[in-house]
């Protein structure tokens, strides 16, 4: 046999376009071409491939090597396809049988010694080779991402000899188990019972939970806004595993920290600093790689400082919030990443934080405040649902208090309200098309004239104005309401502290 196909997989974005590598042997003078728009990493291939042939106890052939990447077309990077190629090359040359190839997907890096070394993005090939009901053989390195897929079959190995037996039927290689999820107690270590006080900014919270809306926390520093961000993921509804999975498969891609794997259930909580560039935010690079928003899609991003970030880099947000989407362009491909998160962000009301506080500590200027308020653009300010503020309050009335409702509680009046939005449209009150908003969000007459006119008085625009409609129909799911009434736009429009802190 002088011609060999094997299969692998390519990584594009989340994806995993498959890959055939043909291996064709012929007579001239030895050498090795490898085509099919191969990048550096991958022309390295063949000196990788060829050590580990020989340090492997193979021949190498020494005919005239011909390896195409098919389809020629799609873009191939990295190590991926080392273990692939070096079994082409020997199926060609018939030093292993081809009997078993048609079955199987093969991924993995070689080192010189024909180990087999670990390549990002393994479960989104793993979920793909599960659809075309082929066996996956990957890296022993890889096989906590592969267990993470409940279908499919996966072999894990640590030696291209030890693959190579396998084919020749002569062991049998590791048969990757299923993870089982954690426990639920085990996946949030903080608790909402562990925030004293701040009554308004926990139901803000819990409102921001049930419908999915976006939230800004307004408070001198000290208040708790960071505490209670991070309490948000821990009230949120549990992931579906279609969810987890598309979560899971960015963080494959991303070469992040393996702990991911063992919280791959959770929603993730993703908190850039404010010195972060729009590229890491939203992600990019010559070779594009996600950010910040879609390593937190499923889950939530939180924006520490929110002024304090570059006012450009905000900017980038307006999109993905809308779309829960990112393409990034480059002149020869565009990627498209999941960016489907839950925006927390967190700000001072002034440079000192301390305007509007009652001992009159703030000296800023009311320019000094606009200036810094108006770091932060007004159209990213009307994607956010809910302005809260987060007051200080005196340390004697901190320990007085007593603990609040756990996360649990508050998680199940949460999952309450997202079943009844489902039931009746399908989807969450953030996410309500404008069709459904006049459907589901209708008022009476009377209340309909009262709300316009506060509309009118806070200067909103059209999207302020039906974001507001939207956080009263959830307010009206956590009552186990049918009908928006006039208690849930007053305390809908009480989520507006941004208005009461500008300076007149």
């Amino acid at each position: 046999m002088s011609l060999a196909r094997i299969y692998t997989r390519a990584m594009a974005g989340i994806d995993a376009p498959p890959v055939v590598v043909e291996v064709h042997l012929s007579g001239g003078l030895p050498s090795l071409s490898l085509v099919g728009l191969p990048e550096t990493a991958v022309k390295e291939s063949k000196d990788r491939v060829r050590s580990a042939l020989l340090n492997s106890d193979f021949e190498f052939p020494a005919k005239r090597i011909t390896i195409n990447l098919s389809p020629a077309d799609l873009p191939k990077e990295g190590g991926r396809y080392d273990l692939a190629i070096a079994l082409g090359i020997l199926a060609a040359s018939e030093q292993i049988p081809a009997t078993l190839l048609e079955q199987h997907e093969f991924i993995g890096e070689l080192t010189l010694g024909g180990e087999l070394q670990r390549v990002p993005g393994v479960l989104p090939c793993a979920l793909h080779s599960a659809k075309a009901g082929r066996t996956l053989v990957l890296p022993a390195q890889n096989a906590g991402e592969a267990a993470l897929c409940h279908q499919g079959e996966f072999r894990a190995a640590s030696k291209l000899r030890e693959v190579t037996a396998y084919l020749q039927g002569l062991q049998a290689l590791t048969v990757v188990e299923r993870a089982e999820p954690a426990a639920p107690a085990l996946l949030h270590s903080a608790d909402l019972s562990d925030v004293r006080g701040q009554p308004q900014a926990r139901r803000a919270l819990e409102i921001a939970a049930a419908g999915d809306h976006n939230l800004l926390f307004i408070g001198p520093p000290g208040t708790g806004k960071t505490m209670l961000a991070s309490r948000l993921p821990g009230i949120l509804p549990p992931m579906s595993e279609e969810e987890a999975l598309v979560s899971a498969s960015v963080y494959s891609i991303s070469n992040q920290s393996s702990d991911w794997q063992q919280r791959w259930r959770v929603r993730p909580f993703r908190a850039p600093h404010h010195t972060a560039s729009g590229v890491a935010l939203v992600g990019g690079g010559s070779s594009p790689k996600p950010g910040e928003i879609s390593l937190a899609h499923g889950g939530v991003l939180f924006l520490d400082e929110l002024p304090e970030f570059s006012r450009k880099v905000l900017d980038v947000l307006r999109e993905p919030l809308e779309n829960g989407r990112i393409v990034i362009s480059r002149a020869n491909r565009s990627m498209t990443f999941p960016a489907r998160f839950q925006l927390i962000a967190a700000m001072n009301p002034c440079p000192c934080g301390y305007f509007g506080d009652p001992s009159g500590r703030c000296h800023c200027t009311s320019e000094q405040i606009r200036r810094y308020q108006g770091q932060t653009s007004g159209p990213l300010l009307d994607r956010i649902d809910l302005h809260v503020e987060v007051p200080a309050l005196p340390p004697a009335l901190l320990q007085q208090a007593p603990p609040g409702e756990s996360s649990a509680t508050v998680q199940a009046r949460v999952m309450a309200a997202r079943q009844r939005q489902w039931q009746r449209q399908g989807c969450a009150n953030a996410a309500l098309d404008p069709q459904q908003r006049g459907q589901f969000c209708a008022l009476q007459q009377a209340d309909e004239d009262w709300f316009l006119n506060a509309i009118e008085k806070l200067q909103l625009s059209a999207r302020g104005y039906h974001r507001l409609l939207k956080i009263a129909r959830t307010v009206a799911d956590l009552n186990g309401d049918e009908w928006i009434a006039r208690p849930h736009l007053l305390e809908a429009l009480s989520y507006r502290s941004l208005d009461r802190y500008r300076p007149g």
